[in-house]
């Protein structure tokens, strides 16, 4: 679950987004590829567009997109908006410089995001470029950088599988990892593995079983994509699009579903788990899961943040200590479910990392985009290919990608499913945490990308 992480200074590479922006115009890669999507192409959405989630880092997100489009920018607002490190490595003047240099800037998605990072796509003069925006604990930015969207990750690819190995435990202390084909009849075959079995906190890769189960009521005829739905306040939680609109506000299934996979919305996964009910997402990940005990009963986004971040760590210890299922759900029931978000405020440092959580092995994960692509159909391949959190595999080796991770302070997950031209599939899964510090998760999630970048074409090697 995307939830408050810990940013680091970074210095902003802007001379080199000057210099991409006056050399020769390419194309854009999304009109050559042949990897779905699952978002619009054509005319690049404007800045306040509806998709910018409802963090820190999005509502700076609308404001630098605003800013940029009539530059030059006063310092007060400047200041207001940019942290004091930030302002020392880029002075005012320089800035509004360079930001002449976008001309035309335009959001077109969100690729992934967290309450005090992103990354976006964007295109300016031409080009399509990957934007990555982070937040300090005042909210001001103080990670800002451009680059050119064909070039995910400046980390290179490891070229074997024991750099994999030795790069993912350079990440964090606790690591999962799983490389597996797919096979025909749904079963994962590992192809190269660290500790695949062992259960670990997941992040919002949780929300994979709330999509099973909503793929199953569909599959039963008690829902439809378009079957619409009314939001309650008792699912508007941040971050997200839905927590945005006011009560009352009609989506359909099918847009619920995507923004719960595309940017991790977590009102419109409890939107969905209040649809299908909380006992049919338990029967889910207990048939598709070799831990699913350990995920009953299963948290809302609502009653995780609230353990977390209401009167902590009393609430988050009293339910870490309860043993059994019916302790468990009473006290959610009758003791935090009485409680309001107002006020919470956000956290720096890991909190019940490996207590308060969802979890799940590498092959649970695996099982679980195994059994997703056997009953969901096109609908459902959508809305798992909407957003690839910038993996970029060539479109003409993988016909298409799947991505869902999960991430918190302490915590950094990702796990893709990608189809070869030559018509096998494979799921990718790391799962990463360290309950006794915050880690950089823009590092870490360069890195991890990278990792999983390598680990697709070493199994394209066979």
């Amino acid at each position: 679950m995307h939830l408050p992480s810990r940013s680091t200074r970074v210095l902003i590479p802007f001379l080199a987004v000057a210099l991409t922006l006056t050399a020769c115009s390419r194309p854009d890669p999304g009109e050559s590829s042949g990897t779905p999507s699952g978002t619009a192409s054509g005319t690049a959405a404007p800045a306040g567009v509806a998709g910018v989630p409802g963090t820190q880092a999005g509502r700076q997100l609308r404001w630098f997109l605003d800013a940029a489009a009539k530059p030059p920018v006063a310092d007060a607002d400047l200041t207001a908006h940019l942290s004091a490190d930030f302002l020392a490595d880029v002075p005012p003047a320089k800035l509004n410089e360079l930001l002449g240099q976008l001309a035309g800037l335009r959001l077109e998605r969100v690729t992934e995001s967290t309450p005090a990072a992103l990354t976006a796509q964007v295109r300016a003069g031409g080009q399509s470029l990957r934007l990555a925006l982070g937040v300090d604990a005042d909210g001001k930015i103080n990670v800002l950088r451009l680059s050119q969207a064909d070039q995910p990750s400046a980390a290179p690819a490891p070229a074997t599988w024991d750099e994999v190995d030795r790069r993912l435990r350079a990440v964090a202390p606790d690591v999962g990892f799983l490389a597996a084909e797919v096979t025909g009849d749904g079963a994962c075959r590992p192809v190269h593995a660290v500790a695949p079995t062992a259960p670990r906190p997941l992040g919002s890769i949780f929300k994979l079983y709330v999509l099973g189960a909503v793929a199953e009521q569909i599959r039963r005829g008690r829902l439809t994509w378009d079957t619409p739905l009314t939001l309650t306040s008792k699912v508007l939680i941040p971050p997200g699009e839905l927590y945005q609109r006011p009560v009352g506000s009609k989506v359909t299934v099918r847009e619920a579903a995507k923004l719960m996979i595309s940017i991790s919305d977590n009102a419109a996964t409890d939107l969905l788990m209040d649809t299908v009910d909380r006992r049919a997402v338990e029967s889910q990940v207990l048939r598709w899961s070799g831990h699913g005990e350990l995920n009953v009963p299963f948290l809302t986004t609502r009653e995780f943040v609230l353990l977390k971040a209401a009167r902590y760590p009393e609430l988050a210890d009293a339910y870490a200590a309860l043993k059994g299922e019916r302790q468990r759900r009473s006290y959610l029931e009758k003791t935090v479910a009485a409680l309001s978000l107002d006020g919470l405020k956000d956290w720096s440092e890991p909190r019940h990392v490996g207590t308060v959580e969802w979890f799940g092995s590498p092959e649970d994960v695996c099982r679980a985009f195994a059994r997703l692509s056997r009953v969901g159909g096109e609908e459902l391949g959508r809305v798992m290919s909407a957003n690839d959190a910038g993996l970029g595999l060539d479109g003409k080796t993988w016909t298409a990608t799947w991505y869902k991770g999960g991430s918190e302070v302490g915590l950094l997950t990702m796990s893709f499913l990608a189809r070869s031209a030559a018509g096998k599939t494979y799921v990718v899964t790391a799962l990463t945490s360290d309950p006794g510090r915050a880690y950089d998760e823009a590092k870490a999630g360069g890195e991890l990308l990278s990792l999983v970048r390598g680990s697709f074409a070493l199994l394209a090697k066979g």
